[in-house]
């Protein structure tokens, strides 16, 4: 495969979906939590960006499935009912708990790099280590809830 074509794709998609966090405001880790408060001042810009990025991936779904295969790669890979396991459990409730508390997700965290790079270094070092400290765990240590048969 050509380089630019490999490459390009994430760059570009990479750089929508940096400029999008920024724009909306979603880099700002108050919004956030913000948004998480919902007995206090409940700020529910988030709300919208998830909503916009539901109404896209609709319509993703929709071309996807009259496509032979995608425009830059060889085949789809499209999560199935088998990929919701203990791992993905436990793994999705460490994230929304890190989220919680520090009010950035990653990709939130990687576009800040560009706007205040100082502010989100801890956040983007410990992200790493957490990261790296799961792949030192066996395979079948990581799932902290039971597998699904």
């Amino acid at each position: 495969m050509h380089v630019a074509r490999r490459f390009l794709p994430p760059l570009l998609s990479g750089a929508l979906f940096g400029g999008g966090l920024s724009i909306g405001g979603m880099t700002d880790p108050a919004r956030v939590r913000g948004f998480l408060n919902l007995f206090g001042a409940w700020d529910p810009t988030l709300a919208f960006v998830m909503g916009g990025a539901v109404i896209v991936m609709a319509i993703a779904w929709r071309l996807q499935a009259r496509m032979a295969r995608p425009l830059f790669g060889e085949r789809f890979a499209l999560p199935d009912r088998t990929d919701l396991d203990g791992k993905l459990i436990a793994g999705s409730s460490l994230f929304g708990i890190g989220w919680g508390i520090a009010g950035l997700c990653p990709g939130p965290a990687v576009a800040s790099l560009a706007l205040a790079p100082a502010a989100v270094l801890p956040f983007l070092a410990a992200m790493l280590v957490g990261m790296a400290a799961a792949r030192l765990i066996p395979e079948g240590r990581r799932a902290l809830a039971p597998q699904g048969s």
